[in-house]
């Protein structure tokens, strides 16, 4: 087995888990948790929960929505050049980190039943992202969506293996 299948392998049981331990977790009490605080829950999503307070956008994406969300992982964060997570979570970049962020954000509930429909969306950030459907997946861009449909009160996250970038 490769290096890329087993990573393949890894991040789809994480997502999975994710999944099933997000749906657990807002459904208890019958309380549903908004799209931070689903992403706040899962230790893959550290990169992401900091990246979205450096940029003042929680209150955005604890909003009424709905929205959906291309989760980029720990390890998506992890595939940009050395320094630039870093570099973006300074003051001085945080117009560059909202429109990297918003970039990410659709406006509606978009499941994934109907994202394969699309050819493209238009994001927060103003442009449109292209979606791919091709052998058995889903691409967002150039990332590859490894895990779909995690409800929150506030919308969807579908989660990505690369930060797209505007």
């Amino acid at each position: 087995m490769n290096l890329t299948s087993k990573l393949f392998k890894t991040v789809s049981a994480v997502a999975l888990t994710f999944m099933l331990v997000a749906t657990a977790s807002a459904e208890h009490h019958g309380k549903k948790k908004d799209i931070v605080d689903v992403a706040a829950a899962n230790s893959d999503f550290t990169t992401l929960v900091a990246a979205v307070k450096a940029a003042g956008l929680v209150d955005a994406l604890k909003g009424d929505g709905p929205l959906t969300v291309f989760a980029p992982t720990n390890a998506a964060f992890a595939k940009l050049p050395a320094g630039t997570v870093e570099s973006l979570l300074k003051p001085e970049n945080k117009d560059k980190l909202v429109s990297i962020l918003t970039y990410h954000v659709v406006a509606g509930k978009v499941m994934a039943a109907d994202v394969v429909k699309l050819s493209s969306a238009t994001t927060l950030q103003g442009s449109d992202v292209k979606v791919t459907v091709a052998d058995g997946g889903v691409k967002i861009n150039d990332a590859n969506v490894t895990a779909t449909d995690i409800k929150a009160s506030n919308g969807v996250i579908h989660v990505i293996d690369t930060v797209i970038l505007p």
